[in-house]
């Protein structure tokens, strides 16, 4: 079995290292237009299998060729945020390497089920499923498990006990628009509502919502060691066919009463991809957060499509 990873930087090769760890299939393949770099950090990743104990071959590459026969394609290309920047404002370039890349792989493995880790990434993923033309069951967003895995060690942090007993949910769009849901959140099976008062709770819902621009601030670009893992944990669910219940952002048809659109909703990841999208019942506030993030997912969708009208997006 074979992983494709498109872009090469800093999440593309967090996210292939992370699967090559896992050893779950034969070979990971790191595709970029810089020549040399994925090749180059492909054999420094090779060279550390004898110290991580992995047997997964890691290969870099410039060309599309070698991606064929993938089952899964995370696609991590694109423009990273930089200080000032929101995820929002990388909609034109991004769309384009987006739609570019989605079409140079899709002829050699039309089966794959492909993870969109690129920004502003509600928007991207429904741009590889429309540059793609696969099921919409077979292209997903990346930045559910992502942002829950940022809440979770925001309270892990706070309460001072293991990520590992931390159970949460946030939905909506990956920005600040998401939807946390400290209802349906959990410390070893208690309500976090029984552990932390409303004012915390808050506090670190509001960090949790802009978490990747707290990093961007620091470094002065995205994050990369939590997206990359991200990526590798959805694909290692439908490479194992785990059935995980994961927050992912798919395509809704009606679900949450949204439509035509990708968003960050609980399902079901198995070998066929997103199997199942989960409705949990949300109170009349939370679902009103909901539509929300959706109208602003809705209102990029609509810029992206100006800008191709108006001949910025080729």
């Amino acid at each position: 079995m074979k992983v494709t990873v498109i872009g090469a930087g800093n999440v593309g090769a967090t996210a292939a290292e992370c699967v090559a760890r896992k050893d779950m299939v034969k070979e990971v393949v790191m595709v970029d237009i810089q020549e040399g770099m994925p090749q180059g950090k492909a054999l420094d990743m090779m060279e550390s299998a004898p110290i991580h104990g992995f047997d997964t071959k890691i290969t870099g590459s410039n060309e599309y060729d070698a991606t064929e026969g993938s089952e899964v394609c995370i696609i991590t290309a694109g423009l990273p945020r930089k200080p000032g920047m929101s995820r929002d404002d990388l909609l034109a370039k991004n769309a384009e390497i987006v739609s570019s890349v989605t079409n140079q792989f899709k002829a050699g493995s039309p089966d794959a089920k492909l993870i969109i880790v690129s920004n502003p990434l509600d928007v991207m993923t429904y741009v590889s499923y429309t540059a793609s033309d696969f099921d919409p069951n077979h292209v997903m967003g990346m930045a559910g498990v992502l942002d829950t895995a940022r809440y979770r060690a925001f309270l892990a942090m706070e309460l001072d006990v293991s990520v590992r007993d931390i159970q949460a949910l946030l939905m909506g769009g990956h920005g600040d628009t998401m939807v946390p849901l400290p209802r349906y959140t959990t410390i070893g099976g208690i309500p976090v509502t029984e552990m932390l008062d409303d004012d915390t709770i808050e506090s670190i819902v509001e960090r949790t919502k802009g978490g990747g621009g707290e990093i961007v601030n620091m470094m002065g670009t995205s994050a990369w060691y939590a997206p990359g893992a991200a990526a590798a944990e959805m694909a290692e669910a439908i490479i194992k066919d785990n059935k995980r219940v994961l927050p992912a952002a798919a395509y809704c048809d009606g679900e949450y009463g949204l439509n035509d659109m990708f968003i960050g909703v609980p399902v079901k990841l198995g070998a066929d991809g997103v199997e199942e999208i989960i409705e949990v019942d949300l109170s009349d506030e939370e679902q009103d957060l909901m539509q929300t993030s959706a109208d602003h997912v809705q209102a990029n969708l609509d810029n992206l499509e100006r800008l191709k009208s108006e001949g910025a997006i080729g």
